[in-house]
């Protein structure tokens, strides 16, 4: 059965049919190889690249919540454990929860990935040098291999996220400082750390004929083998509507009308296209705001007005990136902010965002710390709410059934063999350092 084929088994109109995406090949995904995968896949998991050696990328996206963490907002430097049973550290107490959800990671080597964050603050842009947007536009140094990669660079020199805070470490120190690239820059910092140790220059070298040559092992070295991993563990293209995509199979019964709806008069797939089912831009969707927002170290507001921070235009307000929906039945909390704990709420919300901010029940999962208990900071004053409210497209209201068959049809895109990944989790990795399993 071809997607035309499906169009027409679900009693839908020919256009509905042309709005199917095409199903995704290998041409749609950046080219990986095996062993820079498997290099990637330790330094993924290994909390060396935390200025205080505590955490790892894993931490915060672990397949046990769906390459993320399972939680609103989530705890990185301060904090112990994972996900909803991570707590507050004691002997070194956190300064904020992480502004917005964790991010899930499939697809993300997919070639129409063009933005990352929920404001984009790095995106693909060819009228740059570098061939890429970002806040920290003077550090960036040749050697990224893509989009994927140079995301990388972010989680490291977060002192909230990794790098930890100032004066604990030298990486948190230069990161701090401003000194992110060069002789003393967070990133040689990090470098050393992984050139240090025997195992890695081994991989390094066979895995990079540079390397292997005399070169040293640069931080770009270690962005692109986490990004070949992610790009190959993550990648997402076996879930049941992939089968309907290739005319292998069809939708019935509640999926297939949520199928219609979604395509259709529900007008989902207006923003949610592609095989991906996302188009990459920035929307205002009216949603909650949790925590202390995106805001620079001296700003006391926290309210987060998302794509504008980037862009600085009044018109991108509460705007947030349009997030791929590929197995986003597993990986709530829903929002930019984690603000939905239940699926069917979500999708009954982000088409009347009006409706659902006056009555929003502010039931979230959040890590164990005082922190917690600031988190409603912005959603308290009437004046903020009222500002998200005027810049949310207008919605239409979704009946309980409606909202049942549209979960349904977002059930058709889990895929088991990206959630479970490919190379796993390591039992090891070359510093010695605990894995977070």
């Amino acid at each position: 059965m071809t997607r035309f084929a499906l169009a027409a088994c679900l009693a839908a109109t020919p256009a509905f049919g042309a709005d199917l995406p095409n199903p995704l090949t290998d041409a749609d995904f950046l080219p990986v190889t095996r062993d820079e995968a498997e290099l990637g896949q330790l330094l993924f998991w290994d909390p060396i690249l935390s200025g205080n050696r505590n955490i790892s990328c894993g931490t915060c996206h672990h397949p046990k919540f769906a390459t993320g963490d399972g939680l609103s907002l989530g705890l990185g430097e301060g904090g112990r454990g994972l996900g909803p049973e991570r707590r507050a550290d004691p002997d070194n107490p956190p300064e904020e929860l992480i502004p917005r959800n964790a991010p899930p990671l499939f697809n993300m080597g997919a070639k129409a990935v063009t933005a990352m964050f929920a404001d984009g603050r790095i995106e693909v842009d060819p009228a740059r040098p570098s061939g890429l947007r970002t806040p920290i536009e003077e550090e960036m140094v040749a050697g990224f291999d893509n989009l994927l990669s140079a995301q990388t660079m972010f989680p490291v020199l977060s002192q909230d996220e990794m790098a930890g805070h100032y004066s604990e470490n030298e990486v948190s120190q230069a990161a701090r400082q401003g000194f992110i690239t060069g002789e003393g820059g967070a990133w040689q910092l990090l470098s050393e750390r992984i050139a240090a140790i025997p195992e890695y220059r081994q991989r390094f070298e066979a895995v990079y004929p540079a390397i292997a040559a005399g070169r040293g092992i640069a931080f770009t070295d270690i962005s692109n083998a986490i990004a070949a991993f992610v790009a190959l563990e993550w990648r997402s293209d076996s879930a049941p509507f992939d089968a309907v995509l290739r005319g292998e199979a069809s939708l019935e019964g509640a999926a297939a009308r949520g199928a219609e709806l979604f395509y259709g008069d529900a007008g989902c797939a207006s923003c949610h296209s592609g095989p991906l089912l996302s188009d990459f831009g920035f929307h205002a969707t009216g949603q909650p705001q949790l925590g202390p927002g995106k805001k620079a170290r001296f700003e006391k507001h926290s309210r987060d007005v998302g794509r504008m921070r980037v862009t600085g235009r009044p018109e991108d307000a509460y705007a947030f990136r349009t997030p791929p929906l590929r197995n986003v039945a597993e990986t709530g909390p829903w929002g930019h902010a984690g603000a939905y704990v239940d699926l069917a709420t979500f999708v009954a919300a982000h088409a009347d965002p009006s409706t659902a901010l006056d009555s929003y029940e502010r039931s979230v999962t959040l890590p164990g710390t005082p922190l917690a208990e600031e988190v409603w900071q912005v959603m308290d004053d009437p004046v903020e709410v009222d500002e998200i409210a005027a810049t949310a497209r207008a919605g239409g209201v979704l009946t309980e059934t409606q909202v049942a068959e549209i979960v349904a049809f977002i059930g058709t895109l889990t895929d088991p063999a990206a959630l479970d990944g490919r190379l796993g989790i390591p039992d090891r990795v070359p510093s010695g350092l605990p894995v977070d399993r």
